[in-house]
């Protein structure tokens, strides 16, 4: 009989220790999500250069009165077309929607809203600038903001029904009582 070497079973245990490690990773719940540091402060500058013929949204938008979403995305992103009709739902629903194309080809941004429908209240393409200072560092990110232009929350990765379900609607009621 053979003698089984250590070096014939490790490659099999490491590779299933990575497979472990990725079924809790997708499994588990948002509660170790990095915090945003921009939470209960002003949000940062909006430096947006013009998409298509879209209405661009700046700075006195986040300050209106009435809490909002400034979403983040591109035509690239899968992640951005789950999260889609989510958007568009909201929008039925009376919630102003903001855009932020985040590296994207301009021509690419408006076919994904022409296929896909257009959410925004107003979309610009954001400016490098202002990716890092809203600290966003990969899309769809949507941050909540209330009517004075704090920001209420921030949902890395796409707005699904669990996200909607368990942070955003009940983080919405809570700014909206507060108004």
């Amino acid at each position: 009989m053979a003698k089984i070497s250590p070096l014939m079973i490790a490659p099999p245990l490491i590779f299933g220790a990575f497979v472990l490690l990725a079924a809790v990773g997708m499994f588990r719940d948002n509660k170790e999500e990095l915090p945003t540091a921009l939470a209960g402060k002003q949000a940062p500058a909006v430096e947006l250069k013009q998409l298509g013929e879209k209405p661009l949204w700046t700075d006195e938008a986040l300050r209106d009165g009435k809490i909002k979403l400034v979403n983040f995305w591109a035509s690239w992103c899968a992640p951005c077309r789950v999260e889609h009709p989510n958007l568009e739902a909201l929008q039925q629903e009376g919630i102003t929607i903001l855009g932020a194309n985040y590296k994207d080809d301009p021509d690419n941004a408006l076919a994904f809203m022409e296929e896909l429908g257009d959410p925004y209240e107003a979309v610009g393409a954001s400016e490098q600038s202002m990716n890092i200072n809203w600290g966003v560092y990969g899309v769809p990110e949507t941050f909540l903001v209330d009517g004075d232009g704090n920001i209420i929350l921030r949902i890395a990765g796409p707005v699904t029904q669990r996200e909607l379900t368990n942070r955003l609607r009940p983080a919405m009621e809570k700014a909206a009582g507060g108004q």
